[in-house]
């Protein structure tokens, strides 16, 4: 199934069963939008991510940056990351995401894709450190900034695949089940030679990690 959102409308549930990712729309104007994808990718600390695949450790083209409450060491993909605290252009925006998604949130984890060559794989947010004590769902609000770029989900056990393009102001929030039943991918592509930053938004539990 393919989502053709030219102009992004907002939807309560763009899955069709199995959990559920909620599209807002549009959030920002397309001045805002710019401003913010300017200023971000000249402040924010920007360094290349590392990961462990099969045992053999890569650095990748992709950007990251993880921003929190405190100094929080995440680990993922085999590589552990080390948290900044808030920059405070990030933390503003940080409130406004939580009055719209209604859910707190302690972290932020920035990727920035410098063109349409890097992109990132099929994978699942389901580190233990990312569900709270009394649940397992996951809540993680993302937010694009930049080049238009095509965003995929598949379920992990049946043949089902949601495809849609991600714009400049766009926030989708994934909640419940969602990361216990799909995973989700951002395409390559060679048309695209601008940049696109996102940043997604979770609450960490540094306690929870194994």
């Amino acid at each position: 199934m393919t989502l053709d959102l030219f102009s992004p409308e907002p939807q309560e549930n763009l899955l069709p069963f199995d959990g559920q990712v909620q599209d807002l729309g549009l959030i920002l104007t397309a001045e805002q939008s710019a401003k913010y994808l300017d200023y971000f990718l000249a402040h924010l600390a920007w360094q290349p991510d590392e990961v462990v695949l099969y045992g053999k450790h890569y650095v990748t083209e992709r950007k990251v940056v993880w921003y929190g409450d405190a100094d929080y060491q995440y680990h993922y993909s085999g590589s552990a990351k080390q948290a900044l605290l808030w920059h405070p252009a990030l933390f503003r925006l940080k409130h406004h995401i939580e009055q719209l998604v209604g859910h707190p949130f302690n972290s932020c984890l920035a990727n920035l894709y410098e063109n349409g060559s890097q992109a990132v794989g099929w994978h699942s947010d389901d580190e233990p450190s990312l569900r709270s004590p009394k649940q397992e769902n996951v809540v993680i609000a993302s937010l694009s900034f930049g080049a238009t770029r095509k965003f995929c989900f598949k379920h992990k056990f049946k043949q089902e695949k949601i495809e849609l393009m991600l714009h400049s102001g766009q926030l989708i929030v994934m909640r419940g089940q969602t990361q216990r039943y799909w995973k989700h991918a951002l395409m390559k592509s060679s048309k695209i030679s601008e940049p696109r930053l996102n940043l997604t938004f979770r609450y960490f539990y540094p306690t929870l990690q194994r």
